[in-house]
């Protein structure tokens, strides 16, 4: 007797498992507990400017998933760091971008959109007056951020226009950066 197997090949668009990313979107939908995530990192310093932030892992579903990863963060000589490392602005701006692009290529994805090319570039100022306490008018961080997103694929103007508007609906890191966030600050003196 010969028994035929079938194999299911998974359906890939822009590097991203659609399938399994609808299975994400399905078993929240069906259980809100298994969309609660939580995230973490901890930051040493180092030494003049610069410290280490360490991620241990996240939560997701109340399950904890451990991970590692360590990246190194400075200022430059002009702020009285070393110059080694992006400094925190340059790390919040691409957290910003880096989040927005998985916010396109998922978009996309589930579209069936394949991309060709995505470029996210975002910039701001920061008057050090704020920052080094000079004048306490003056915002000690942006006060707006611009950005440009350069998208290529085998969409209409109006599909990218639909993922560009469901990306800022969606993204975390979208939301964070333009909503307030409350903040929840413990001092420990040792």
């Amino acid at each position: 007797m010969n028994a035929i197997t079938k194999t299911t090949t998974p359906n890939i668009v822009n590097g991203i498992n659609v399938d399994d990313l609808k299975a994400l979107i399905a078993g929240v939908e069906g259980d809100v507990s298994k969309g609660k995530t939580s995230w973490r990192v901890a930051t040493t310093w180092q030494g003049q400017a610069r410290s280490r932030a360490e991620v241990t892992g996240f939560g997701i579903g109340g399950e904890d998933v451990p991970r590692r990863f360590s990246f190194e963060i400075d200022e430059p000589l002009e702020l009285g760091g070393g110059n080694a490392f992006a400094n925190p602005q340059e790390h919040l701006i691409a957290a910003l971008n880096a989040c927005m692009t998985v916010g396109y290529v998922a978009q996309c994805a589930v579209r069936g959109i394949t991309l060709e090319s995505l470029e996210i570039e975002t910039e701001g100022e920061i008057d050090l007056r704020g920052f080094l306490g000079i004048d306490p008018e003056v915002a000690n961080g942006y006060e707006s951020l611009s950005y440009i997103v350069r998208i290529k694929g085998n969409a209409t103007d109006e599909e990218f226009t639909e993922v560009h508007k469901a990306v800022q609906a969606t993204s975390p890191n979208f939301y964070n950066v333009s909503q307030a966030v409350r903040l929840n600050p413990t001092l420990v003196v040792e």
